[in-house]
């Protein structure tokens, strides 16, 4: 989840080679049965905007929007119903998807019909949404702030505590309200499973809106992830955001046209620089479990991410790592008794999380390690799943890019939810 701040720093460096999976790729794309499983035109699919990506594929994409209580302008994704089977419009179960930091709904749909989670889900029938947290590419408005405006940094004073707080309230009852549902399952992916939990311990009248909550590497506690970076960087989290707010500066790798080009030119199959390109997201995320990094998607990846956050977010990652704590933000004493009545912010109850949860981990994610992964198991409320994958290598992101993330981590979350949907 924190690949863009790397990635941005070292993609100038220069090294040579192809990475190993290139021959697979190569037959993947000369196999017409498995064409599916990539683009059909990298840079074309790195250039569009995500909802004509979409539509490119035949899916329908509705685009609507929501405001908070805040003031905060979200937008949503849904694709109603499947291209190839379950393709009429109807009475569906409803899923809503939640993605991870620095990234957008685009989580779920780059990599493509028949590899993407958001395409699988329609095929099997089911009703899908997805969100947008504030401050990214789709939700970068407000009521009354403005998020350009020149030393005012007010539009970005968030951190995914608000995300769980008021965004996900908000998008959760708006997709309630429009398909007539009283319930719907929810997939979170690293961060959307932060902000789930969130929502769930703070305002614990929305665990019965949740048929399922399926955690796709879930994080919460962070006291044993294996980043040196961000470890180093986790007890100057605070410090650094405020700095960078006295210069004017709130908002971090918000989405730009630099990103596709340093895709196009320098992650591209040929390029020198690819190798360099995957070698970044592997010290960032992890290896890649054998076969399922697909570099040949790179520059469609880079074309929709990263996609914008708040410099507070971070921050509020690096207190959760630096404190071994899954709390609220913290302000500093002064503000902290202001807004929460306690000088020490509190920590998130979650033994107040009763929707049914179930967690998709990896025994190699150096974000969401094994360690802290058995703590969030102990203190939910509700566990009603634990599922580590098979392969013992797979990364962080191979949750929502690895080539065969749909047999080793989709299948079993649909499964989950088909029996969820007989019980109810």
């Amino acid at each position: 989840m924190w690949i863009g701040l790397v990635f941005c720093c070292t993609i100038a460096f220069v090294t040579g080679g192809l990475p190993p999976q290139a021959n697979y790729i190569a037959e993947l794309l000369r196999d017409q049965t498995s064409s599916n499983r990539v683009s059909d035109n990298i840079i074309e699919d790195a250039t569009l905007d995500l909802p004509n990506l979409v539509r490119k594929y035949n899916y329908p994409l509705e685009e609507h929007s929501v405001t908070t209580e805040d003031g905060y302008i979200l937008g949503l994704h849904r694709i109603p119903h499947g291209r190839d089977s379950n393709n009429r419009p109807g009475n569906k179960p409803v899923v809503f998807l939640m993605h991870g930091l620095l990234s957008s709904s685009a989580d779920f749909l780059v990599m493509g019909p028949g590899s993407s989670l958001a395409y699988i889900l329609a095929e099997e029938g089911y009703d899908v949404w997805m969100g947008n947290a504030r401050g990214n590419y789709f939700s970068r408005r407000h009521r009354r702030l403005n998020p350009d405006a020149l030393l005012n940094t007010a539009f970005w004073e968030f951190s995914w505590d608000e995300i769980g707080n008021k965004d996900l309230p908000a998008m959760i009852d708006f997709v309630l309200q429009r398909t007539r549902k009283s319930a719907l399952h929810y997939i979170g992916f690293s961060q959307g499973t932060t902000v789930f939990f969130v929502m769930a311990s703070l305002r614990p009248e929305y665990n019965k809106k949740i048929i399922s909550m399926q955690a796709m590497a879930p994080v919460a506690y962070m006291r044993h992830n294996s980043s040196p970076l961000l470890n180093a960087l986790a007890p100057f989290a605070r410090r650094i955001e405020e700095m960078a707010g006295r210069r004017g500066i709130a908002e971090f790798l918000g989405k730009r046209p630099i990103y596709t080009k340093i895709g196009k030119e320098f992650c591209m199959d040929g390029a020198e620089t690819q190798a360099l390109c995957s070698e970044v997201i592997f010290f960032i995320a992890g290896n890649s479990g054998e076969g399922q990094h697909n570099a040949t998607m790179l520059p469609v990846i880079l074309g929709h991410y990263p996609a914008g956050i708040a410099l507070r977010q971070a921050a509020h990652y690096g207190q959760a790592i630096a404190g071994g704590d899954f709390r609220r933000y913290d302000h500093g004493p002064v503000v902290n008794r202001r807004i929460y009545g306690f000088a020490v912010p509190p920590r998130y109850d979650l033994s107040r999380v009763s929707a049914p949860v179930y967690l998709h981990y990896s025994e190699t994610d150096p974000l969401a390690d094994l360690r802290d992964v058995e703590r969030l198991f102990r203190e939910l409320g509700n566990v009603a799943g634990r599922l580590r994958v098979k392969p013992r290598v797979f990364s962080h992101v191979d949750f929502v890019w690895g080539v065969d993330a749909k047999t080793i981590v989709y299948n079993s979350i649909i499964g989950s939810m088909r029996r969820r949907d007989r019980q109810n």
